[in-house]
């Protein structure tokens, strides 16, 4: 990629949600996680690369005792497509008889949050619940698999921005856009 088509990209693709919007869901999210687990001292497990951003951004509005940690886990590697789940790193704080909040950007297909959570449970977790800023409106979610804390819902297109990523890049945009169909086939 260049930067002169990630320029292209970006302005060719349509904000759904702004900066603002962004951080009244997170407020909300925030809001709704500490009333379920402010007396839980959970495990906060952020899902790298993308649930860095959503989690940096929501654990700064959670005003009770915490633990944070992460893995690291991928199906896209900086693709626009989803192939089979790469693990790269695990968590350090053990999650024996802990309530683990799991904090990703987007629940899409399901398959990378239904391994966490499955990975959490073998661990030895009492209590395994997930966050995400976005939930995609999909025929393609598996069954039996849903978000705890879900921040907005978006139809089914290829999105980017405060975390999500075109191709690597982008994650750092405070809102969330739209890659045009025709724009996602050229690049």
């Amino acid at each position: 990629m260049t930067i002169e088509q990630l320029e292209i990209i970006k302005e060719q693709s349509e904000c759904l949600f702004s900066e603002a919007d962004v951080e009244d869901a997170l407020m909300r999210m925030a809001l709704e996680i500490e009333r379920d687990l402010s007396r839980k001292l959970p495990v906060v497990i952020t899902v790298m690369n993308g649930g860095l951003i959503t989690t940096a951004r929501l654990a700064s509005k959670l005003r009770f005792p915490l633990q944070m940690d992460f893995l690291h886990v991928s199906r896209y590697r900086n693709d626009t497509f989803g192939s089979e789940l790469k693990w790269y790193a695990t968590p350090s704080v053990q999650l024996k008889n802990r309530c683990v909040l799991i904090v990703d950007d987007i629940l899409d297909e399901g398959v990378t949050l239904r391994e966490v959570i499955d990975y959490c449970k073998g661990q030895g977790a009492s209590e395994v619940l997930s966050a995400v800023l976005l939930k995609k409106n999909s025929s393609r979610v598996i069954p039996n698999i849903s978000a705890n804390f879900v921040g907005m819902e978006v139809d089914d297109r290829y999105v980017f921005g405060s975390g999500l990523d075109f191709k690597g890049y982008l994650r750092n945009l405070p809102g969330i856009y739209a890659v045009p169909g025709e724009v996602l086939l050229n690049n």
